[in-house]
């Protein structure tokens, strides 16, 4: 195949077919976030200040987390519905081990990762080898994961953490140097070039259609944009956030994992058709099973990262609208709840959403119960959108 055909009527024709053909990518996840926050600048000066998108950027790691680990189990076309519970659990399991029993806190994080990962491994035996419906499965981990978080946490109600532990770090460590964020934005841009132009070689070489070093080289400048503005408005309040960084880690991590490994292929395979995944030699019980223990193990972690903000974990831990701001954030993000079609970076953007829209409703002194209105008109145009793209890939056969 040849280069990309030049100038703007070649981008053009190729935007027209992607959206005839259903393909908007995060294209309005991106345009909604982009019209939320300026209606809410509009509204109040002081939504995009510094310290308001820095608080932003700490605030989305928790249930971002957790929306990372939906994700996964989305893209086989399934829900959990346990991962708030899992969460609680995993924070009341960490401040149970590390402040009553006196474990280390490196190891009690472990050990509560590995409860979570064990808790995913039996969900999803269930479902992938029994054959019990992931939702019947998942709603009676959301019972019993919460009983045995209370049944844990004993009389106490809340066990506060240290301080100055590391848990209570992963929220609270600013990086205040303000090469730090200039060098990670630096690092974001070299590695998203590098990983471009790595791919048209290779897609080149191959003879698959691959993009011209101008557009390439834009997309770069784009990114790198507003990594610089990111870095740049952080370090007008306290600095690049440790949390922020870390969920940044992970998203890159796992979105890796989904679309340059075989693992990741395997995942999208079984999304796509688990009987023609099987007939393909996927081991379909396995991916299911892994993609419930990832689920779980990231829920812990979100789990965590909630503690460290409020720095306790209580009989309130995972509860409330913990569970539905995950899974809304996923879809919103363009995780389809049909399987095989989302990436982690849909979590993040998501979140993004979500959070944002409770900042700005918070900044407004509105009414938690309009936000929860317009938090569900979001999700439902996402899903509505999902539903009709999935419609016109059907209509094109390509679903």
């Amino acid at each position: 195949m040849s280069e990309r055909r030049a100038g703007l009527k070649g981008y053009a024709e190729i935007l027209r077919y992607r959206l005839g053909n259903g393909e908007f990518g995060s294209v309005p996840v991106v345009l909604g976030l982009v019209l939320i926050w300026v209606i809410f600048q509009s509204l109040n000066s002081n939504f995009l200040s510094p310290r308001n998108l820095s608080n932003l950027s700490v605030d989305i790691v928790g249930t971002g987390m957790i929306a990372v680990g939906i994700v996964f189990v989305l893209l086989i076309g399934e829900i959990d519905l346990s991962v708030g519970s899992v969460s609680g659990f995993g924070a009341v399991m960490f401040a149970v081990l590390n402040v009553q029993k006196g474990m280390a806190e490196w190891l009690a994080v472990i050990v509560a990762v590995l409860c979570g990962a064990a808790i995913g491994l039996v969900q999803g035996f269930f479902f992938a080898r029994v054959g019990v419906p992931a939702f019947v499965v998942t709603l009676a981990g959301l019972l019993g994961w919460s009983g045995l978080m209370l049944y844990v946490l004993g009389t106490s109600g809340a066990v506060n953490l240290d301080d100055e532990g590391l848990v209570a770090m992963l929220t609270s460590h600013y990086f205040s140097d303000v090469a730090v964020a200039y060098g990670v934005a630096a690092l974001v841009t070299a590695v998203f070039f590098l990983a471009s132009y790595r791919e048209r070689r290779h897609r080149r070489v191959t003879g698959m259609p691959y993009r011209r070093l101008g557009e390439i080289g834009v997309r770069t400048g784009v990114v790198g944009v507003v990594a610089f503005a990111a870095a740049y408005v952080l370090n007008e309040f306290r600095g690049l956030p440790l949390a922020l960084l870390i969920f940044l880690v992970v998203v890159s991590g796992l979105d890796f994992v989904l679309r340059r490994t075989s693992y990741g292929r395997r995942v999208y395979a079984v999304g796509g058709g688990a009987e023609a995944a099987r007939r393909a030699g996927v081991n379909v019980v396995r991916v299911r099973i892994s993609v419930f223990m990832v689920s779980a193990s990231m829920a812990v972690v979100g789990g965590l990262f909630l503690a460290s903000r409020i720095t306790s974990a209580s009989q309130t831990s995972g509860t409330g609208l913990l569970l539905l701001n995950a899974i809304a954030a996923a879809v919103i993000g363009g995780a389809s709840l049909f399987g095989g079609h989302g990436t982690t970076w849909s979590a993040f953007l998501g979140i993004l959403v979500i959070q944002s829209i409770a900042s700005g409703m918070a900044l407004l002194g509105i009414q938690a119960a309009v936000q929860f209105m317009i938090t569900g008109g979001v999700l439902l145009a996402a899903v509505v959108i999902d539903s009709l793209v999935r419609q016109t890939q059907k209509a094109h056969g390509r679903a």
